[in-house]
């Protein structure tokens, strides 16, 4: 297992070199309601050398799969061949309010987008005739041909996923899933429906990346490790519409739904800072890293045993040199994880490089 870090775009740059000099495998950065994915990756592309970048996740509805094609080709080429392209369908209210994009039949739709962004990444004329998108359009004189030069033909292709058929649709057609609200213990069912659709490809899981998004909050005292985290988990839970939002449905279906229910009620009310104390601290602890890095790494080695190849780390203090900090201590867990665990428990994090 290796570590990964989502960035916010503000401290992006910085956050990134540090997680290159500490050793980590890949820097992502998310979309949504503060940024965009390209322009932070571009910004860290040009300013590191060796560590992995990967959008985690542009936002399907956002894009033609054509332009996530071209865009996938452009940040791997200014990269050197470092890029992942993460994808996913976001939330209905997102789809249909933000981008005008309906979101029914999600997963047909996605599966038909993979497809044209592997067609157009391989160089090939984009000719689909789908229910959802039929390139090139009847009467269209030229089918869409990528000029574009990546490193890559194959850019691996990650699928952010919440309930089962989304998750094994992304062991079935993409390289790796990106998941949130992940616990060790419910991995192990999220690695059954992973498997699942690894078996419909004729495919194992070997080289399959399985990268969860767990939030980060370090200190002595759990408790008050988790009050940066309040907010982000509110975010998710009270997201759109009560009936449509698949945050608020996992967290139900985890056991937290009365919770849910505050703290939707508690956003559509305008009450952001009541809907952030709702949040149980048993959903962020089940879900997160708190602590001492003496405390996370045995979790740490739980994610391991459970099938995580890469651990990405979600930072969500305001300041850099708090989540300098906190990428550091995460490091540390790592090493302290390694030195502690049980022979057979495979964990790898490079020397960190001196300043």
């Amino acid at each position: 297992m290796k570590l990964g870090v989502f960035l916010s775009y503000d401290t992006a740059v910085e956050v990134a070199q540090e997680a290159e000099r500490l050793g980590y495998a890949v820097a992502l950065a998310p979309e949504g309601f503060k940024s965009d994915a390209v322009s932070v990756l571009g910004a860290v592309a040009a300013r590191t050398e060796r560590i992995g970048i990967a959008s985690g996740v542009m936002q399907i509805p956002a894009r033609t799969p054509v332009l996530a094609a071209l865009t996938a080709a452009t940040l791997d080429a200014m990269s050197d061949g470092r890029f992942r392209l993460g994808l996913g369908v976001s939330n209905p209210d997102v789809s249909s309010g933000w981008y005008g994009v309906p979101f029914g039949q999600p997963l047909s739709r996605v599966r038909e987008y993979v497809a044209v962004v592997r067609m157009a990444l391989r160089g090939e004329p984009v000719r689909h005739a789908g229910r959802y998108f039929h390139l090139p359009p009847p009467g269209s004189a030229e089918a869409a041909h990528l000029r574009a030069a990546p490193v890559r033909a194959d850019i691996p292709v990650y699928l952010a996923g919440v309930g089962p058929s989304s998750i094994s649709l992304a062991g079935e057609i993409a390289d790796g899933w990106i998941g949130v609200f992940c616990s060790p213990q419910r991995l192990a069912q999220s690695m059954r429906w992973l498997r699942a659709g690894r078996a419909r490809a004729g495919l194992g899981m070997a080289g399959f990346e399985v990268l969860p998004s767990v939030p980060l909050g370090t200190g002595s005292e759990p408790a008050a490790a988790a009050e940066p985290l309040r907010g982000y988990f509110a975010n998710f839970i009270g997201l759109g519409s009560p009936t449509g939002n698949v945050y608020g449905a996992l967290a139900t279906r985890m056991g937290y739904g009365s919770a849910v229910h505050e703290i939707g009620r508690k956003c559509r009310a305008g009450d952001r800072a009541g809907a952030a104390c709702a949040v149980p601290f048993e959903l962020m602890d089940e879900t997160s890293l708190l602590g001492s890095a003496e405390r996370i790494a045995p979790r740490m080695a739980e994610y391991a045993r459970a099938g995580v190849t890469t651990l990405g780390v979600t930072l969500l203090y305001r300041s850099v040199a708090e989540q300098l900090a906190a990428l550091r201590t995460a490091a540390e867990a790592l090493r302290l994880a390694v030195s502690t665990s049980e022979p057979g428990l495979s964990v790898l994090l490079p020397p960190a490089r001196k300043i």
